[in-house]
């Protein structure tokens, strides 16, 4: 039996841990003096990509078992032979070297169906922001070392669904906040079971999805692909129509429904990787740096 233990060490091959925790996938990952700290399943986590090939994970608490984190960070996914499968254009080899190593995270589906309600027409700056208020209001205090600042999980749709729409709105949720503590309602109720989508159809998903309120085609496809793993989620944002319309309509103004059917045909089957690939791209190829 393995001893448990507050450190781990992940061997990688092509994995960017900036960019996989910077690219706004996820908004629960701080970069602090070179190392990344987050909540990962309920546990604090600091994460440091000491060499190309080894990220060394730190916990508060001993842990026996890693699974949740490879998990999660998803260390064991061949990134070649998904980036095998993109369109060979000047677009996307362009995008593939520009973000070489980023990759999809796998995340807990209540927390991003939640967040991604709160993402709407916002920042990932105030979108951190939000979702850092709602853990601190309405989450659990978790273990963190000696002398480090607070740390709370991501609340549970009961706890939100208790809550009212004016302390959601006191988070700087603005309209988001009736959207959410009804999805909470739905979620804690059980009219909608989260762990159930899995094993339905991306379409089918999809449709479940966008029932509720708040919830459109952008939301769904992005919680599809970031917590369930639907390759062919192709999340269309403002980022991702302009690299669309940039890189690959540049003569001309195609509408969406046009770019959404391009996408679907185009991009293979693993589309959603590449979609994130040319939204990073699309917000960081002129800054000199990921």
């Amino acid at each position: 039996m393995l001893e448990p233990g507050f450190q781990h060490r992940f061997a990688v091959r092509d994995y960017d841990l900036a960019a996989t925790l910077g690219c706004g996938q996820a908004f629960r990952w701080c970069e602090i003096a070179g190392a990344w700290e987050g909540i990962v399943d309920g546990r604090w986590v600091k994460l440091r990509q000491t060499e190309a090939d080894l990220i060394l994970a730190t916990t508060a608490t001993p842990q026996r078992d890693w699974g949740w984190l490879a998990e999660h960070l998803q260390t064991n996914a061949d990134l070649a032979c998904v980036i095998a499968t993109f369109p060979d254009d000047p677009p996307m080899r362009a995008a593939v070297k520009h973000c070489h190593g980023l990759r999809l995270l796998r995340q807990e589906p209540w927390e991003c169906l939640a967040s991604f309600i709160c993402s709407s027409t916002k920042q990932i700056v105030q979108i951190r922001q939000i979702i850092a208020l709602l853990s601190e209001r309405f989450g659990e205090s978790l273990i963190v070392p000696p002398g480090h600042a607070p740390a709370f999980a991501f609340p549970s749709p009961e706890r939100l669904a208790a809550a009212s729409e004016s302390q959601l709105r006191a988070c700087k949720m603005g309209f988001r906040a009736p959207y959410l503590h009804e999805t909470a309602r739905t979620v804690a109720s059980g009219e909608l079971h989260l762990v159930e989508l899995h094993s339905r159809s991306c379409a089918n998903a999809r449709v479940k999805l966008e029932q509720l309120p708040g919830v459109g085609r952008k939301i769904a496809d992005c919680v599809l692909l970031f917590a369930y793993g639907f390759q062919e989620a192709f999340p269309v944002d403002v980022w991702v129509m302009k690299a669309l319309r940039q890189l690959y309509f540049p003569r001309r103004r195609p509408t969406l429904q046009r770019l959404r059917g391009f996408s679907e045909t185009h991009f293979g089957v693993n589309a959603g990787y590449a979609q994130q690939y040319l939204f990073h791209y699309m917000r960081t190829r002129d800054r000199g740096k990921k």
